[in-house]
């Protein structure tokens, strides 16, 4: 007898109608108990990432997310790396989700400024002020707050209670109380003002009106949600970002000419033409031609890779020297740029979404004040206090808990901390980010381009005897710039720069894989490998040798000059360390942090700037895809990861890492995926960022614990009936200032000297 292992598939759905993490969890659970499934929620891509088998079919899946209160379905089908269409699509989607959200603000904020400052302000409290301020809030009660309420039902009915519970329940609970007052109280009346007296006395409520509470927490809570979801509907941009960097179009031979085509439309076996300064369209093998090829930004390799026919090249990386033809092995989804995409993609997806602390926190408090308002109704029923007064102090514990404070915590001090840290070069991408920064105990440093500087400079001239340096410069600076290669324009800027104007070559030959050769003031030049010179008869001298294989030893390129007939220096060129780096570590060391440093470049290299900057465990000669692999088994070994890196090839490393800070020097790719972005390319920034980030961190705490203690002492007043309008108000008032100030503390903040 045989047994039939069910079909194992994989689906992505496009989750809507999550509101916070713990929608996210409620998905995740509920996809969970079905037998046969196992899935992943992301909030902050809004997708599910499910595994499924055993009869399953995806309508199943997606009943299941509408059965638990939000919308689902399949992911649009993706565009091909460089496709002029990847991307228009979903910006134009996620101005769409933005648009309502948009409207729902500019609503709240323009209706909600008159009403809290009539309520504030007693000179303006005139004749029937009441009646306009009850014009003004309903929309922004009704129809700004709706988000609000939905959430708040659909909560409800999963038993759940979050932010946006108690949001609803505040506001509503003011709201309607304010109508009752109107209505059928004494608040209505003619030449009513809210009453100043700081005592503490019972009343029954019939002449208070709450509306500057109701529309002041709604507009700014959506505030809040509207740019938490601006920074959100960046969480996939990363990948847009990938595919932005394939070429949109490539020249293909067919029937013995040229052709221009849409790099999507490529089959494997195509044969296409690459000219030197065009990216490479896909992966694929040279078939004609010898050149030099860029492809640091994809793997990380400051030196550029000499190709000739029958070696392999990627995809998107960028010809640097001349002419090539290659044959396509790899198109659309299997090239190693797609397949990089689909790895930062996984890493978002798999990566834990960080709880906001006011849900965490509203998940007990709301139950509770709910629990206390019914109790407080029960009581005072019980006790003969009339209808009226036990209605009054129950609404008076909702009101009381309405978060107004609570509301400005996070917002105002995220808007300081981000406005500080922009000033000084460092973005900060949402709330979430600064838990990661308090936890964080290693960081992974990439090289090229974040320790280093990522370019080829001319770091040493090495002369033979009798040599004058500036003439070897002059001469070997003036052929190299006649060259294309990134390594020869390192050479020709760097002598142009000691000497000055460089001479014309009165004759110029590029020699495929070895150097150049040619004529120079007179003079027979020859530039390159010490092949090169072999083929001449030149021998380097001794302490040329010498200069030479210790220069190779610390993982540079060394680079033979000669002319007339003799061997006269070698050149060292290399990826130069930034002055900086070196105090950037012990800053980070100080932190608490224990540095790495990650590469695609060979051992011999990484070895050498790690003993310059002063970082003792070195990781080289890892390929793009292991870098989220080496995270990976940091995390496992209990670490809490931070990254820093700056290229294509740090896009899925960075977004695995609980903590990615990205250079902002390097690609999109790199800096969408990141966490945090240091705008001035400074390593040293990576040290105030972290430590802004933690004092914000805490700032937000200390303001949710004063805005909840507001709400904790001011509970029992409201149990008691002894809820003086004023006191609360002030209260209230004495709260959000509170918060705002402490916020604006931030603002000293300083960056290290």
């Amino acid at each position: 007898m045989t047994t039939t292992v069910p079909e194992t598939a994989e689906v992505e759905l496009a989750i809507g109608g999550m509101t916070c993490a713990s929608c996210a969890a409620r998905i995740e659970k509920k996809l969970n108990r079905m037998e046969g499934v196992e899935a992943t929620v992301n909030y902050a891509t809004e997708k599910a990432k499910v595994t499924y088998r055993g009869g399953i079919v995806v309508d199943d899946l997606i009943a299941t997310v509408e059965a638990t209160g939000y919308t689902a379905a399949p992911p649009a089908p993706s565009k091909s790396p460089g496709s002029a269409g990847a991307t228009s699509d979903t910006e134009a989607d996620e101005a769409d989700e933005l648009r309502p959200l948009r409207h729902r603000l500019i609503t709240a904020v323009t209706l909600a400024v008159p009403v809290v400052a009539m309520a504030m302000v007693p000179a303006w409290q005139f004749e029937y002020w009441q009646w306009l301020s009850l014009t003004l809030a309903a929309p922004v009660v009704t129809y700004a707050a709706w988000p609000f309420h939905r959430a708040a039902f659909t909560n409800a009915r999963h038993g759940a209670a979050t932010m946006d519970t108690l949001i609803s329940v505040g506001t509503s609970a003011a709201f309607i109380w304010s109508l009752w007052a109107l209505f059928f109280g004494t608040a209505g009346m003619p030449g009513m003002t809210h009453g100043f007296e700081l005592t503490i006395a019972r009343t029954d409520g019939a002449g208070n009106i709450y509306l500057e509470a109701a529309a002041g927490v709604t507009a700014f809570i959506l505030a809040g949600r509207y740019f938490e979801a601006r920074s959100k509907r960046k969480a996939g941009a990363a990948l847009k970002a990938l595919l932005e960097l394939g070429a949109k179009e490539v020249t293909v031979l067919r029937g013995g000419r040229q052709e221009l085509i849409r790099t999507e439309d490529l089959a494997v076996g195509d044969r296409f033409v690459v000219r030197p300064g065009e990216k490479i369209a896909t992966d694929g093998t040279v078939v004609e031609g010898s050149s030099a090829v860029d492809a640091s930004m994809l793997t990380g390799e400051s030196v550029p890779v000499e190709v000739v026919v029958g070696d392999t090249v990627t995809g998107a990386t960028l010809n640097a020297g001349g002419r090539l033809v290659v044959e396509a092995t790899r198109v659309g989804a299997d090239t190693q740029l797609a397949r990089m995409a689909k790895l930062v993609e996984d890493a978002q997806n798999g990566k834990a979404a960080a709880q906001r602390l006011a849900d965490r926190i509203s998940a007990v408090f709301v139950p509770v004040v709910i629990a206390l308002a019914l109790g407080t109704l029960g009581f005072w029923l019980g006790n003969g206090a009339g209808l009226t007064a036990a209605f009054t102090a129950a609404v008076a514990v909702l009101i009381i808990a309405c978060p107004c404070a609570l509301g400005l915590a996070t917002p105002t001090a995220l808007m300081v901390g981000t406005g500080r840290g922009a000033q000084l070069g460092i973005l900060i991408k949402g709330p979430e980010v600064l838990e990661t920064t308090r936890k964080a105990d290693t960081i992974v440093l990439d090289k090229t381009g974040t320790v280093t500087t990522g370019r080829m400079t001319l770091l040493e001239v090495h002369t033979a005897d009798g040599v004058d340096r500036s003439d070897v410069l002059r001469l070997a600076g003036a052929l190299e710039n006649a060259s294309e290669h990134p390594i020869a324009q390192a050479v020709a800027k760097g002598a142009e720069e000691k000497v000055g104007t460089l001479p014309v070559p009165e004759d110029f030959a590029n020699i495929p894989g070895l150097g150049v050769q040619g004529i120079v003031e007179g003079h027979a030049v020859l530039v390159g490998r010490e092949k090169l010179l072999a083929e001449w008869a030149m021998d380097l001298p001794v302490a040329l040798e010498r200069a030479k294989a210790e220069t190779e030893a610390a993982g540079r390129t060394a680079i033979a000059v000669a002319w007339d007939g003799e061997a006269r220096a070698v050149l060292e060129v290399a990826d130069a360390v930034k002055e900086t780096s070196a105090e950037a570590i012990k800053r980070l060391r100080g932190l608490g942090l224990t540095p790495i440093l990650l590469t695609g470049d060979n051992k011999a290299v990484a070895e050498s700037v790690a003993a310059e900057v002063g970082i003792d465990r070195v990781i080289a000669e890892v390929m793009p895809q292991d870098k989220v692999d080496v995270v990976k088994g940091l995390q496992a070994e209990g670490r809490s990861v931070a990254m820093v890196g700056d290229g294509v090839n740090d896009a899925a490393a960075l977004a695995q890492a609980d903590l990615g800070l990205a250079m902002g020097t390097g690609t999109d790719a790199a800096i969408e995926a990141g966490d945090l972005t240091l705008v001035r390319g400074d390593l040293r920034a990576a040290a105030d960022a972290i430590r802004l980030s933690r004092r914000t961190l805490a700032t937000i705490k200390s303001n949710l614990f004063w805005a909840f203690a507001y709400n904790v002492a001011a509970l029992p007043l409201a149990a008691s009936g002894l809820l003086n309008p004023m006191i609360a108000g002030a209260a209230m008032a004495f709260s959000s200032v509170f918060v705002v100030g402490n916020s604006l503390r931030l603002r000293g903040f300083r960056a290290a000297d």
